[in-house]
């Protein structure tokens, strides 16, 4: 399973996030979390998941608000699980506690981390791949997410041209600036490491 644990950055100076983004991610990803996500500890949201891409999109969403450090953990839970993803626990857990500890001083503030029955070279491999995609992202412009918000409906560059007012070369030149196409292939490369990473086959004997 997947465990995201997502911390917010310089709380004291800042409005809290935690209840906004709680229900954002509770109504957007309803059908993919075992337990609704909730808030663990002031400042500080978890949730649970087995689904690999709904893991993944989270991660991207968090980044994308720029407001939180944010560790991602695999391995077992403990089942039954818990009433609540807080009083919920296992190897995912653990895992993404040690992960989000390390995002913390990262320049993307994410981290990876998993049980160590699991193939640590190929969650070192993730966690760097992953990495050079969210450098990536922090470099987009609001033009760039524009265009990436509409394409991500399903339009077409034609379509999102036309909603946006501009020509359609114009469009083609924002999604190669921002890099829309490339991060598209890398999602579903990762989701694939996501998905070995979880996998029994990967776990030590």
């Amino acid at each position: 399973m997947y465990v995201i644990t997502a911390d917010q950055v310089d709380s004291r100076h800042t409005s809290d996030a935690v209840d906004d983004t709680l229900a954002s991610l509770n109504a957007a990803h309803t059908s993919a979390l075992e337990l609704p996500a909730e808030r663990t500890a002031g400042d500080e949201i978890q949730l649970l998941t087995s689904d690999p891409a709904s893991a993944l999109s989270i991660v991207l969403e968090l980044f994308r608000e720029g407001r939180w450090s944010i560790g991602l953990g695999i391995g077992d839970v403990a089942l039954p699980l818990g009433q609540s993803t807080r009083s919920s626990t296992g190897e995912a857990y653990f895992s993404a506690r040690t992960a989000v500890d390390r995002a913390k001083p990262r320049p993307v503030r994410f981290a990876c981390a998993s049980a160590e029955s699991i193939d640590q070279t190929l969650t070192e491999d993730f966690d760097a791949l992953i990495s050079i995609l969210l450098l990536v992202l922090d470099r987009r412009t609001d033009g760039g997410w524009e265009v990436y918000d509409l394409l991500a409906t399903g339009m077409t560059q034609a379509d999102a041209a036309d909603r946006l007012g501009i020509t359609p070369g114009a469009v083609s030149l924002r999604v190669r600036a921002a890099g829309i196409r490339q991060e598209m292939a890398a999602v579903q490369a990762l989701v694939r490491m996501l998905t070995t990473l979880d996998a029994p086959a990967n776990r030590k004997a």
